[in-house]
């Protein structure tokens, strides 16, 4: 090719003419080659299925799943499980893969193999969800037979399924578990709370901020009955003051009553009748004052038993009820007299009951009052110790609430109604290889024939240096073609068309010379 020029379709049909042979050849070979060795290469056979992600059939809002981890991120887990290299181990020696080109290769590579004939493919969804996740994938296996590819694809498939059940029922267990651990240590620390608080209740059992008004109640209460007996005591002494100015009076008047009668000081012998009397009239003062079972009261009506005997007694007159043994009695006191003084033993009693229930009132009193002012103390401890039982209480139901969600969610899964993963479409048995894919092989050996053929005659092209046309010339001498020798048609055809070194120059020598 001489020169550097524009190519027309003559050019390009004259080049054909030329090099047509160079061309055809090597598109014919090429498709024969290829398919020659698409036949010799062992055949590949791919075996699919597909898995389809069917979501939890109880709604989410009755029964929480515990399972929150991304499903893109959890099959992919799945996929790095299940083609793990025991698995795939066990999946050759099974099906013997590799029998035919093992060549004592290490396990290492021949699970590498098999890894790469095994391809995940997502199934993109045709809607774009909210949640960006999946609705499947499918699973394709290629091996040396049909057979094979379907037997290790089914394999695949159920080592998939399996595994994702058991990874789900495994976590709910898991969750399951743990929740019940936190909340045993919950009622644990519960009961401890629920301890100090009816320990503390125990303790301050009326100083508690809610026996506050009880406790103001009961002290106006006792300040009242305070007012009552304090008025009573007065009123009770100012009666012994009085009676025992008018006791005074009448024993001055008996005495002198006596002395005149020249008996002296010397008392008059008192009947048993006239005590037992006065005794019945001190009863019934003190019965006004104290109850039946005071002691006082008590040791007064057994006095009183034991002058009754008396009076029965044989060795008493009759007229006088008197003990006949002593010769001389001495003188007793007026009734008056002796009524007036178990007045005033009486009020004496009383005087003492009503002290003793005055001390009894401010001794109460004053227990109240520290209890009110116990108040705002205990107040701020049993603030603080509800807080923490409430605070562990409500831990406790929070933990309750959440492990029997996690026991349905398990329950859910145990039955199988959580997540699943189904079989679409089952592994197939191939009828036809992938791999090699003989018409395209032959196709290929077409277009690459052709190729070759255009580069070789463009190589030949380029290295031919005859002049075949006016162009040529032009293209090589840089100056117009002014005449042009015929062709001799006495000279060989393929004289005509071919021109040595020698030729070439002479002729352009001569064009030059007519110029």
């Amino acid at each position: 090719m001489i020169g550097h020029r524009e190519f027309g379709w003559d050019d390009y049909l004259a080049i054909w003419r030329r090099r047509r042979f160079l061309i055809i050849v090597p598109a014919l070979l090429g498709p024969v080659i290829l398919f020659g060795i698409a036949l010799v290469l062992p055949s590949r056979y791919e075996s699919d299925t597909l898995i389809l992600i069917q979501r939890q059939r109880i709604p989410n809002n009755m029964v929480q799943s515990v399972i929150t981890e991304d499903l893109n991120a959890r099959v992919a887990s799945l996929e790095e499980q299940v083609l793990s290299r025991t698995r795939l181990e066990s999946i050759i020696r099974r099906y013997n893969l590799f029998k035919e080109n093992t060549g004592g290769r290490p396990m290492e590579l021949l699970v590498s193999e098999l890894r790469r004939d095994i391809n995940l493919t997502p199934v993109k969804p045709i809607i774009q969800s909210r949640e960006g996740t999946l609705p499947g994938f499918s699973i394709g296996v290629t091996l040396s037979t049909a057979q094979l590819a379907q037997q290790v694809c089914a394999e695949i498939t159920s080592m998939f399924i399996e595994e994702n059940l058991r990874q789900r029922e495994q976590s709910a267990r898991g969750t399951t578990s743990f929740f019940q651990a936190q909340l045993d240590e919950a009622k644990r620390q519960l009961d401890e709370q629920d301890a100090k608080l009816a320990e503390f209740k125990r303790k301050h059992m009326n100083e508690l901020p809610d026996e506050t008004p009880t406790n103001l109640n009961l002290l106006a209460s006792l300040n009242t009955q305070l007012d009552v007996a304090t008025q009573s005591l007065t009123r009770t002494q100012e009666d012994k003051t009085y009676l025992e100015s008018l006791l005074a009076q009448q024993v001055a008047a008996w005495k002198a009553v006596q002395a005149q009668q020249g008996q002296g000081d010397k008392p008059q012998p008192q009947t048993l009748e006239q005590q037992m009397a006065a005794m019945q009239n001190q009863l019934v003062a003190l019965e006004t004052l104290d109850t039946p079972e005071h002691p006082e009261v008590i040791k007064l009506k057994a006095e009183i038993e034991g002058l009754k005997k008396k009076l029965h007694e044989p060795g008493l007159t009759p007229d006088t009820k008197t003990p006949a043994e002593p010769q001389h009695p001495a003188p007793t006191e007026p009734p008056q007299i002796q009524q007036m003084r178990n007045q005033l033993h009486a009020y004496e009693e009383a005087i003492r009951a009503q002290s003793k229930a005055q001390q009894r009132l401010q001794g109460q009193i004053e227990l109240l009052q520290s209890r009110i002012q116990m108040g705002p103390v205990v107040e701020q401890q049993a603030k603080q110790i509800t807080r923490d039982h409430q605070m562990a209480l409500d831990f406790y139901n929070d933990l309750l609430k959440k492990r029997n969600e996690s026991e349905m969610a398990t329950d859910l899964e145990q039955r199988q109604q959580g997540e699943q993963f189904l079989i679409m479409d089952p592994a197939n048995t191939p009828k036809d290889p992938i791999f090699p894919n003989r018409p395209l092989f032959a196709l290929g050996g077409l277009g690459g024939g052709l190729g070759l053929g255009l580069i070789l005659a463009w190589l030949m092209e380029a290295r031919d240096k005859a002049l075949r046309n006016e162009k040529d010339i032009e293209a090589c001498l840089g100056l117009p073609t002014l005449a042009m020798v015929p062709s001799l048609t006495t000279a060989p055809k393929k004289e005509r068309f071919k021109l040595g070194e020698a030729g070439k120059l002479r002729m352009a020598e001569g064009r030059t010379a007519g110029v």
